[in-house]
C-alpha cells in the first residue's frame, strides 16, 4: 500500500524536524509553501521531503489544500493531510495497515489539546486519511473533505492517534474575514455559521456574536445537538460579558436542555454563579455535572469542564456553606489532578485548620 502524506505550510520552521520524523513511516512527503519567509522549505528539502511552491492571494485553505492534494502521485492509496503543528504516533503505519480494508476515508484520534503533562484533555475523532481520487477540499477556512464520487465508505481507528501542539503565538487574523467569506458562499452552512458566531466573540463583538449564532440554531442543517449546544453556551457566555445575567441564564438553560448529557453548559451556569457567589447553585450545577462521567469525543468539549475546576468550585462551594469536610475531599481532588496549584494548596491550608478549630 502506497502512503503519501501532505500538507501546508508558512514560515513553519521549528516545527519542521518534529513533524518529518513522526511522519516519515509513510512512503513519500509532500509540502505546499505558500509563502515562507523563513528556512521552512530548507529544512524540508534537506529530509527529502517533496516541496512545491505557490503564493495565494487572496488565500484560502480550501484552494491551497486542493493544490497540495493535486501534486500527489495518481497511484497513491492513501493520502494523509496534515499540519506541521500535528504528530502522529510512533507506529502509526503499522495500525493503519492492519485495520485499513479498502475504506474511502479514515478517522482517527486526534488530540487537539494536551496539558502541561502532554495528557489530553480535548480529543476527537479526525479523518483526514483519505483515498486519492475521491475527495476535495471545501470553505475558505475550517476546511473539510467533501466527498465526489458518491462512494464513500468509513473506518475509525482509535488507537491511531495524533497530537496537535500548536504555536499559541500565530496569529488567527486571517480567520475573520475567511468565516465571513465562507457564511457568504454558502449562508446554509451550519458549521460555519456556528464557528463565526465563536470568532465573534473571541474579538468580543457579542451582539454581533449572539445574532450570528441564533442564526445558527435556526439553520435546517443545525440539528447536532453537542453544536448547538455550544452555541446556546457561547450566547450564554456572550450576555454575562454584556452584564445582562438574566438572559445568559436562561440560554446557559437552554443549553443543558439541549444536550443533558455533556458537562459543559453546567460547568459556565455554575461558573457565572461562582462569580454571582450564589454558592447552593454553584454546588447544585457542579454536582449534576459530575454525574456525566462519559467525556465524548467532539472539538466542543471544554477544557475547564475535564480539569481541576470542578473540584476547585466545589471546595470553594462547600467551604463557603460550612460543608467543611466534604470542602476538604473536593479540594484533595483537585490536587490529585493539579498538585502544583498555589491557589489551590493554600486553601487546603485554610481548610484544614477550620477543621482543626472545630
Amino acid at each position: 500500500m502506497k502512503i503519501i502524506v501532505y500538507a501546508i505550510a508558512k514560515n513553519e520552521s521549528k516545527f519542521v524536524k518534529r513533524w518529518y520524523e513522526s511522519m516519515k513511516e509513510a512512503d513519500e512527503i509532500y509540502v505546499l509553501d505558500t509563502g515562507s519567509t523563513d528556512d521552512t522549505k530548507e529544512k524540508l528539502k534537506e529530509l527529502g521531503v517533496i516541496v512545491h511552491e505557490k503564493i495565494f492571494n487572496p488565500f484560502r485553505f480550501d484552494e491551497a489544500r486542493n493544490a497540495s492534494l493535486s501534486f500527489i502521485p495518481d497511484d497513491a492509496d492513501l493520502c494523509i493531510s496534515t499540519d506541521l503543528d500535528e504528530v502522529f504516533l510512533p507506529g502509526w503505519r503499522k495500525i493503519l495497515e492492519e485495520n485499513y480494508n479498502g475504506e474511502t476515508r479514515v478517522s482517527y484520534t486526534y488530540n487537539w489539546h494536551l496539558d502541561e503533562n502532554n495528557v489530553p484533555d480535548i480529543t476527537f475523532y479526525l479523518d483526514k486519511i483519505h483515498t486519492r481520487h475521491d475527495y476535495k477540499w471545501t470553505h475558505p477556512v475550517h476546511e473539510v473533505l467533501e466527498n465526489i464520487n458518491q462512494n464513500e465508505t468509513r473506518v475509525t481507528i482509535p488507537n491511531l492517534i495524533s497530537n496537535h501542539y500548536p504555536d499559541k503565538n500565530k496569529s488567527r487574523s486571517n480567520y475573520l474575514p475567511l468565516l465571513e467569506l465562507s457564511v457568504k458562499e454558502d449562508p446554509e452552512d451550519d458549521r460555519n455559521m456556528h464557528y463565526l458566531g465563536r470568532e465573534y466573540m473571541y474579538y468580543k463583538r457579542y451582539q454581533e456574536a449572539i445574532d450570528t449564532l441564533i442564526k445558527h440554531l435556526s439553520l435546517k442543517r443545525a440539528t447536532w445537538p453537542d453544536e448547538r449546544c455550544a452555541s446556546m453556551r457561547f450566547i450564554g457566555r456572550c450576555y454575562k460579558n454584556l452584564k445582562r445575567y438574566d438572559e445568559a441564564i436562561m440560554w446557559y438553560k437552554k443549553a443543558i436542555k439541549e444536550a443533558p448529557y455533556l458537562r459543559d453548559p453546567y460547568m459556565e451556569l455554575a461558573i457565572l454563579y461562582y462569580e454571582k457567589e450564589d454558592y447552593e447553585k454553584v454546588y447544585n450545577y457542579l454536582k449534576q455535572a459530575l454525574k456525566i462521567t462519559t467525556h465524548q469525543k467532539t472539538y466542543i468539549n471544554e477544557v475547564f469542564s475535564w480539569n481541576e475546576t470542578i473540584y476547585d468550585l466545589l471546595s470553594i462551594a462547600c467551604y463557603n456553606l460550612n460543608l467543611l469536610p466534604e470542602s476538604l475531599y473536593y479540594i484533595d481532588k483537585a490536587l490529585e489532578i493539579n498538585p502544583d496549584n498555589e491557589r489551590i494548596k493554600n486553601n487546603k491550608v485554610l481548610i484544614d485548620k477550620v477543621l482543626n478549630q472545630n
